[in-house]
């Protein structure tokens, strides 16, 4: 606990009244070097360093800067404090520091008994405001530039790929495709230029890992969803050598959402590469190896080893499958002229130029629909939903429905299928069927956004891991009632039927196919994690 002669000697000439109250009311805080004590967006407070040192950082263009330092005797904070709003800044130690923090609370009754206080901060937070300012109106970098016409379906892959792995890029939309050439130009920082290129060629361009940096790993994790990106931090977190590997890029199928309502903690909602950014972040932070753009080829439980693409093989007690879903694809023949074309499997907010007033159409009743349309009625000239069933109300949540009926530029047609699709490069126009009246319309829908489901793809796991009729995969009683299973105990809830092997969020059987409920599994996964390693090496009897 802090002393009063300590605060006097940071605080000048305030009364001892003042100071006794505030010996009793700050948290006194020790951290060892590299630890944050604050975080941009954390609600205001006032931080003062007594020993150590700190410094102030800030995420620029997507890029964490240091801005600034705060030596033994001064303040952090003063521009929440004066100006009433969250951290623009995070702090951290650079050595091993004691730093004490007043809430608001505290602040505001200090300030009442010594005036001094709050003047001294305001004077310093208006000298800080214009560096922020300045931080403000920076260019951002751009590390890519994207050249090729506005509607590409490999540039929208590369597109989103860059942006799922928080690479800045510049767009340059060309007025027309140059006949016989390929599209999309990649111009990187150095000068290179890549025409066309593959995913992994492009993640190496641009400095992804795309290697992992060993053979043994505690915990390999399959899948950088919510789920998986979740396992990755609680398994670094807890000293876990954990490894992700992904196929393409993190964020699953809600990195993919345009915005997130019912995700506890975002009073005001959370876009799903927003949400997997964060993650992702914090699992880096934490020492977890995020590896994109490999594939598995083969899991043998047996051996402990999980085969990729290309030969390499990695090692680990633990494997957590975490792979998600696929979206289901819209049975209609020429569908695959138009993919990236006009025909989009999914939604994301960096598809808000193609929708830019466009005639949009979104088949799907689910909550992903519902929220794609909320957004992209804000860009196009007008929202279509089609819907197959009588109504939203058996698949979409309550708050998306009143706000779908409550905005005019959306519609909604139920017992509604497209069955054709037109046009000669680009998509033109669709038959739309009315299954209650059996008519037939040709609509001018020049985007679709396809929603209608999702299905697991877990043909590659060998037959020791059971799944359901549908291709998820058992876990807990589910998987003790297979054949499949031999241990002589009961699995764990998330253990699938072949020891060691888990499986958690949407490709699970019987998962609850939401965001919080992916992010609760992959907790819960290290924490049994750490059950099965402790019943591996207990002695046999």
């Amino acid at each position: 606990m802090i002393t009063v002669d300590e605060l006097r000697h940071l605080f000048g000439p305030v009364g001892t009244d003042a100071l006794e109250y505030l010996a009793g009311v700050v948290e006194d805080i020790h951290l060892p070097s590299g630890e944050y004590f604050a975080h941009e967006g954390d609600e205001r407070a006032l931080f003062i360093v007594v020993e150590g040192r700190a410094e102030i950082t800030k995420v620029v263009n997507g890029r964490e800067r240091v801005i600034g330092a705060r030596e033994a005797g001064q303040f952090f904070g003063e521009v929440p404090m004066t100006f009433s709003t969250q951290f623009p800044a995070s702090g951290r130690t650079t050595q091993a520091s004691r730093i004490i923090k007043l809430d608001v609370t505290a602040f505001y009754t200090l300030a009442a008994m010594a005036p001094s206080v709050p003047q001294k901060v305001a004077v310093l937070a208006r000298r800080y405001v214009d560096s922020l300012q300045e931080l403000a109106a920076e260019k951002p970098a751009i590390e890519v530039r994207l050249i090729g016409p506005r509607f590409d379906a490999r540039l929208h892959r590369v597109a989103g790929f860059l942006t799922r792995n928080q690479v800045s890029y510049e767009r340059v939309v060309l007025d027309g495709a140059v006949a016989g050439a390929s599209y999309p130009v990649v111009e990187l920082a150095s000068g290179e230029s890549l025409v066309a290129p593959g995913m992994r060629e492009l993640a190496v361009a641009v400095g992804l890992t795309v290697e992992p940096s060993a053979t043994d790993y505690d915990v390999v994790i399959l899948g950088a969803g919510p789920a998986g990106l979740t396992a990755a931090v609680n398994g670094a977190a807890e000293g876990l050598r954990t490894v992700v590997i992904e196929s393409l890029a993190p964020g699953g199928q809600a990195g993919t959402s345009t915005r997130i309502e019912n995700y506890t903690g975002f009073p005001y909602g959370i876009s799903g590469d927003d949400l997997a950014s964060r993650a992702l972040a914090q699992a880096r932070r934490l020492g977890a190896e995020i590896v994109v753009t490999r594939t598995v080829e083969a899991l043998r439980p047996d051996s402990r080893e999980i085969v990729l693409d290309g030969g390499d093989v990695l090692r680990a007690p633990i494997v957590i499958v975490a792979t998600g879903v696929d979206w289901r694809t819209l049975p209609l023949p020429e569908v695959e002229h138009f993919l990236g074309n006009g025909v989009y499997y999914g939604a994301a907010r960096s598809d808000s130029a193609l929708a830019q007033g466009a005639h949009v159409c979104i088949i799907g009743a689910g909550n992903s629909a519902g929220q794609a349309a909320i957004f992209f009625s804000r860009h196009a000239r007008s929202v279509t939903m089609l819907v197959r069933g009588e109504s939203l109300d058996s698949s979409m949540s309550r708050y998306l429905i009143d706000q779908i009926a409550a905005n005019d530029a959306i519609s909604v047609e139920t017992r509604s299928e497209v069955v054709a699709l037109y046009g000669e490069t680009n998509l033109d126009g669709v038959d739309v069927i009315d299954r209650a009246s059996g008519t037939t319309t040709r609509r001018a829908f020049s985007i679709v956004f396809v929603m209608i489901g999702a299905d697991a793809s877990t043909g590659w796991l060998p037959s020791s891991v059971a799944h359901d009729s549908h291709g998820f995969i058992l876990t807990g009683p589910d998987a003790a009632e297979t054949a499949a299973w031999t241990a002589d105990r009961r699995p764990f809830a998330l253990e699938t039927s072949a020891p060691g092997v888990f499986a958690i969020g949407d490709v699970r059987s019987g998962s609850v196919k939401r965001v919080a409920a992916g992010v609760g599994e992959g907790g819960m996964a290290i924490a049994m994690a750490h059950q099965y390693l402790a019943l591996e090496r207990a002695p046999r009897p």
